[in-house]
């Protein structure tokens, strides 16, 4: 696990950008973490950490759930799943449709090579744990045993890790 200095200067990175994307939403922006080399390494490290050796591949819910999820795939070795937006993959896919703080949406992956996998489902955010749920249930599937969720952030008091179980590892809370 990286170290406790580290950690909190890579979560210094990330901003509060209030009433975005509606009045009473804040949003939290991690680009000032992801363009710091140092900072994105140590949360790498410490979004796997929990789950090492216990996984073939990484999911990584769009958009920016891709970006650590390709770098935790690096640093683990492993295989890397896309978990996409409905309408964004070429050819068929399987799908699963979910609620949203605000509204509904689907998920879609190819499910090549994903039977047997044992795969770490990460994102960004945990929030009402809509999303991640639906991106478990997914993976589950098309035949893959999810080993874990884990995700940068997790905003307490809004049910995210009721919604998901025990399996969860969250690098920050706020």
């Amino acid at each position: 696990m990286p170290d406790a200095s580290a950690l909190t200067r890579a979560e210094s990175l990330i901003t509060s950008i209030p009433d975005y994307p509606k009045p009473g939403i804040v949003f939290r922006d991690i680009t000032p973490l992801l363009t710091d080399a140092a900072a994105l390494r140590t949360v790498v490290e410490a979004l796997i950490e929990p789950f090492a050796g216990r996984f073939d591949a990484v999911a990584g819910v769009e958009a920016r759930g891709f970006l650590l999820a390709g770098a935790a795939a690096i640093a683990a070795d492993v295989g890397l799943m896309p978990i996409r937006k409905a309408g964004k993959l070429p050819r068929p896919a399987a799908s699963m449709s979910y609620d949203l703080e605000y509204g509904s949406a689907q998920i879609e992956m190819h499910d090549d090579n994903a039977a047997g996998a044992r795969v770490l489902l990460l994102d960004d955010v945990l929030a009402t744990g809509g999303t991640l749920r639906a991106g478990r249930d997914l993976l589950q599937a098309v035949g893959s045993e999810v080993v874990g969720i884990a995700t940068l952030l997790e905003i307490d008091g809004l049910g995210g890790r009721e919604v998901l179980g025990d399996d969860v590892h969250a690098v920050f809370r706020v």
